[in-house]
């Protein structure tokens, strides 16, 4: 029996709060795919990046910071829309500690 197998099993003797808490873990878990931004080892050293794309958010928040408009972002990067831009400010603001970070470590390498 595969994995999903087994869960799809586990799943259906759960009643449907413990099913709904469970669909809560799986999207936190998720949840940063899910709203435009993926984290893949083989991509920017693994940073969080604007999907479709090899962006990191990291660089789009500096861009900001340094004065850049969103339109003056979306005229540098023209694989990106709009949407985008609202992933990428999203995942900055639940995820401060660790962008900020990047910044100050890429701009020190």
């Amino acid at each position: 029996m595969t994995e999903l197998e087994k869960a799809q099993h586990a799943l259906a003797a759960l009643s449907p709060t413990e099913k709904v808490r469970v669909l809560q873990w799986i999207v936190r878990d998720l949840g940063d795919a899910l709203h435009g931004i993926e984290s893949d080892p083989g991509v920017a050293g693994g940073e969080p990046c604007i999907v479709r794309t090899r962006i990191p958010v990291w660089v789009l928040v500096r861009a900001r910071q340094l004065g850049a408009s969103e339109a003056d972002v979306l005229r540098s990067y023209p694989s990106l829309r709009a949407e985008d831009l609202v992933h990428a400010w999203r995942y900055h603001d639940a995820h401060r500690e660790e962008i900020e970070r990047q910044i100050r470590d890429n701009e020190a390498a």
